[in-house]
């Protein structure tokens, strides 16, 4: 069943609502008022909380359509994924995850975000971004609050490669448009933005669409509202309900693009790099503060100043 509607869940469940037996009209009732809560519960769980059967649970996700209660679970997952707040996923997160587990549960569900978007990525895709950025005129870059770490890191290593590089200030929405104002044809924009998604982030991506320009997305869905711009779409899973979000998969493709990349420049990064050493020895950028290593110690350089006579 197609999820891309985040009401069309409720719309069934109200549509089939008459039809249904009595225990499932109790999780019908439940699931309306509380699939907040109902998203992370198993059938087991969520039968025990409406005080039904497993197989009732399973039965009501089947006459709704779905391949089992997997195939539900993701529907609820579509529902939720930009209803809750940070409140609210910061309560969901912690009353499941005991204090002495949250290292080991964390650092295993950014592995999990890392293989399931190694499997759903599309190569075509990614071939597809790291050819336009080469085509490109000028690249823009635009990432808004939890997003803009990853848009920074972006463009401090695009800087590298490339000499037409924007990375958007994003403080007002009149600064996003002032800076896009010169977006035409021949450029391209990426826009990076998971739930909650921005809106400031879309109306970048609509304007530059509007003028013509060639979009990519780096979002966590192929429903993201961030897709309805773009030509080409990087998918990467960020789905961590917590007060923060992950952004490990976002990360490792935007590494992925930043060595493809470097791979087709070779000759003008290592240009780059080498220009870049030469200006920061005779400016002395690393020396006052370069941790060396020196015969398996660690010593520190300093500009030693010299003392006034």
């Amino acid at each position: 069943m197609n999820s891309n509607n985040t009401n069309e869940l409720l719309s069934n469940i109200t549509e089939k609502y008459e039809k249904m037996s009595k225990g499932q009209k109790l999780l019908a009732k439940y699931i309306t008022e509380n699939y907040d809560k109902a998203v992370f519960l198993t059938a087991a769980k969520l039968g025990k909380t409406v005080g039904v059967s497993e197989s009732t649970v399973v039965r009501f996700a089947t006459q709704l359509g779905y391949d089992g209660y997997p195939g539900f679970q993701k529907a609820l997952e579509e529902l939720v994924r930009n209803k809750l707040n940070s409140i609210q996923r910061m309560e969901v997160a912690y009353g499941r995850i005991a204090q002495s587990e949250i290292l080991e549960t964390v650092l295993q569900s950014d592995i999990e975000k890392i293989k399931m978007t190694l499997a759903g990525i599309e190569q075509e895709a990614f071939d597809l971004a790291v050819e336009t950025m080469l085509q490109a005129k000028h690249i823009y870059i635009v990432g808004i609050r939890s997003c803009a770490p990853l848009a920074n890191f972006l463009g401090f290593y695009l800087n590298l490669i490339f000499d037409n590089v924007t990375l958007v200030n994003t403080n007002s929405a009149s600064e996003i448009f002032e800076q896009l104002i010169r977006i035409g044809g021949e450029d391209v924009i990426i826009g990076i933005s998971f739930p909650r998604y921005s809106m400031r982030t879309l109306k970048a991506l609509e304007f530059a669409s509007n003028r013509k320009a060639k979009v990519i997305t780096l979002t966590d869905s192929v429903h993201s509202p961030m897709n309805l711009y773009s030509s080409c779409n990087l998918i990467a899973r960020s789905d961590m309900a917590s007060i923060v979000d992950s952004l490990v998969a976002p990360l490792s493709v935007i590494n992925a693009l930043v060595v493809a990349l470097c791979m087709k420049k070779q000759k003008e990064v290592i240009s780059t790099l080498g220009t870049l050493e030469e200006i920061w020895n005779e400016y002395q950028v690393y020396s006052g503060d370069e941790l060396n290593p020196v015969n398996d110690k660690m010593s520190l350089n300093r500009v030693e100043r010299k003392e006034d006579e």
